[in-house]
């Protein structure tokens, strides 16, 4: 069934294909032997073309960007790039990877020259301090003396992954965190460590026992939170991934993404490296790892979101959606799932007679969720970005964890075609965008940027299983676990490419929480940035909270674009009974989950002090930042992607003693 919301601003699920099918016709599942790991005992970054530069280049890189790159980063409604100001606090190696093979960047670098993309990041990065050592060391200032580097882990539970549990719940009870909702509106700042040359800290820490787990620029270290000190550091270069704490023959290990396309696996104890594989399917082009891997068992499962949706370069569009199965002993492949066959030219010619290719797009942004019960693993997948669509764009499926063969596929909204020459209307959009193609504006870049979550619920008198989903149309999707098939749907709002549901939802025993950014960009009729919490069962409303800015003053300055971002984008928490949804103009708001009453009310726009010594300040707070730990709450604040707020603190919030 489906629930409409009390004040009609919450409508019903679209008409769009709301069917749930076993059809593969158009995805491919590749099983084949894999090709030895790599060892490595340390991890370097992979050096790039454009790192190396001509000695003598005439080329202008303020030229260059005001040529190639400006159209899109001084554009004023296109909010998710960043501009010159924000791409100027980048780090040099940051800028690279972006614009190398797999980085976001690389469909509109590849028509530049070596010279012009040296000439370009010199521009971009020439008001910066030469960097140091120093200058990019945050563990120096506070590493454990050297009779203590014991890592302790407890008992070995904890916060485990992006995840919290298995089942992607995001749900971590009042006796695993140490405290409950009566105390949160004690809440402060207890402490904060500073990350220099970063403008974004959003992968989410693990923490086993007294350790946590942290991942921020290049280097992934263990540090101590009874001792405030850090016990060993292991340098991976660039990478946002969550991290993933589990076990190899006993042995407590980390995995996560490097570079967006290798898999690392580093000894939990010692920090010492136990292997690094590249993560890419052996079929196609590749791709790039946007969030974090998932272990279960013997297995670790990539996402891999390729899909050429920059839509750049002589061929648009090419690239797609794929899941790797790797050994978790060594990194060998097993097995890998494509969203889509390769893409091939489509019949189609653009307006400066390039010619067109597809299928391509249903990446998956995400991390994968296992179903334990049923042995499968459930991915969400993104748009499609060149003609033809597929049935496999804005889905959810499920995989057998031991082959890869589709179980089911559900798709939530067909003929989703958009790529970032989508700006405007027809008529303003770019060549390759696919709307030059079909009488209409035939997409709107609604894809999952949300994990599926597995949760019981009594539906209808029967205790069903659900995998639950948000979009950034705005829907909230609930499925039969065994099935795939529509339980229950609703809808908050109009969606964005950057709003409706961005980063994922959570949920708790009775309820789901779907948080909704919304910002007043794209010509959103209809903005309902806000959490909003509905029945599992049902999806009937329980509670709402609607978000507005809070721009006056010194604040305004501070927060980019206030009046614009202030939504909820980052992928909540539920802790203690209490729900924990940050916002992008750098806020934490604590409700009562049975409720919906606001506990407390956290500002991190600001200068935040540092217990490592490192100049911090607080930003916008989105994607996978937030997590816990025994005794308290662990923010990442700080994310300038998308034209939003820079940061570079974690900060830990606990009850005042």
């Amino acid at each position: 069934m489906q629930m409409s919301w009390k004040t009609s601003l919450l409508t019903a699920a679209m008409a769009l294909a709301l069917t749930a099918c076993a059809s593969n016709s158009e995805q491919e599942t590749v099983v084949e032997a894999g090709p030895p790991p790599v060892a490595t005992p340390t991890a370097t970054p992979t050096p790039t073309e454009v790192s190396e530069k001509p000695e003598d280049s005439k080329v202008s890189g303020k030229v260059v960007y005001e040529t190639f790159c400006a159209a899109c980063h001084e554009n004023p409604n296109d909010t998710r790039s960043p501009n010159l100001a924000g791409l100027k606090r980048l780090p040099k190696e940051q800028i690279e990877l972006a614009m190398a093979e797999g980085g976001v960047m690389y469909p509109m670098a590849a028509g530049l020259s070596l010279e012009q993309k040296t000439a370009v990041i010199d521009y971009l990065t020439a008001e910066q301090k030469p960097a140091v050592a120093s200058a990019n060391d945050w563990t120096e200032a506070i590493m454990c003396a050297a009779d203590n580097r014991t890592v302790d882990l407890g008992n070995g539970e904890g916060w485990t992954s992006f995840g919290y549990d298995e089942n992607a719940t995001r749900n971590v009870p009042a006796g695993a965190l140490g405290f409950d909702k009566t105390d949160m509106p004690e809440l402060e700042i207890a402490w904060a460590l500073g990350f220099p040359r970063t403008t974004n800290v959003s992968a989410t820490p693990v923490a086993i026992g007294n350790t946590l787990f942290v991942n921020a620029t290049g280097k992934v270290a263990a540090f101590d939170t009874k001792d405030a000190c850090v016990k060993w550091e292991f340098e991976s270069g660039f990478s946002r991934s969550p991290l993933h704490f589990g076990e190899i023959d006993g042995t407590p290990t980390l995995f996560y993404a490097t570079g967006r396309q290798d898999v690392q696996a580093v000894n939990a104890l010692t920090g010492d490296s136990i292997w690094k594989v590249s993560g890419k399917p052996k079929r196609g082009k590749g791709g790039s790892i946007r969030s974090g891997v998932t272990l279960h068992e013997d297995k670790i499962i990539v996402p891999i979101s390729a899909s050429g949706v920059g839509g750049g370069g002589d061929y648009c569009c090419e690239g797609h959606g794929a899941v790797v199965a790797l050994n978790a002993k060594d990194g060998s492949w097993i097995w890998e799932y494509h969203t889509m066959p390769e893409a091939t030219d489509n019949g189609m010619v653009n307006s400066k007679g390039q010619k067109m290719r597809g299928p391509s797009g249903a990446p998956i942004w995400t991390q994968p969720t296992v179903d334990v019960k049923r042995n499968r693993v459930i991915v969400t997948t993104g748009e499609n970005t060149s003609f033809p669509p597929t049935n496999t764009s804005d889905a959810i499926i499920a995989l057998d964890l031991d082959t890869g063969e589709v179980d089911w596929l559900f798709q939530a909204m067909e003929n989703d075609l958009w790529n970032m020459h989508c700006r405007g209307t027809t008529e303003t959009a770019g060549p390759n965008c696919p709307w030059h193609w079909q009488d209409g504006e035939i997409g709107r870049d609604f894809d999952f940027g949300s994990a599926a979550v597995i949760a019981p619920a009594m539906v209808d008198g029967e205790m069903k299983d659900l995998v639950l989903a948000g979009q950034k149309s705005g829907h909230l999707w609930a499925l039969d676990a065994e099935t795939g098939e529509l339980v229950w749907s609703v809808r908050v709002g109009e969606g964005t490419p950057l709003g409706g549901n961005h980063w994922g939802i959570a949920v708790n025993d009775d309820l789901a929480f779907l948080t909704i950014n919304d910002g007043l960009t794209y010509g959103t009729s209809n903005p309902m940035p806000g959490v909003f919490a509905f029945k599992l069962g049902s999806g009937e409303p329980v509670w709402e909270y609607n978000a507005e800015p809070d721009c006056d003053g010194e604040r305004g300055e501070y927060v980019v674009n206030c009046p614009q971002k202030y939504g909820f984008s980052a992928t909540p928490m539920v802790a203690g009974g209490a729900v924990i949804a940050p916002t992008l103009d750098g806020k934490v708001f604590v409700f009562d989950a049975d409720t919906g009453e606001v506990l407390r009310e956290i500002d991190t726009a600001t200068t935040i002090p540092t217990i490592n010594g490192v100049e911090g300040k607080g930003g916008s707070i989105d994607s996978h930042a937030i997590s816990a730990a025994p005794g308290m709450l662990l923010v990442g604040s700080g994310y300038a992607s998308f034209s939003q707020t820079p940061g570079n603190v974690l900060i830990a919030l606990k009850p005042k003693e």
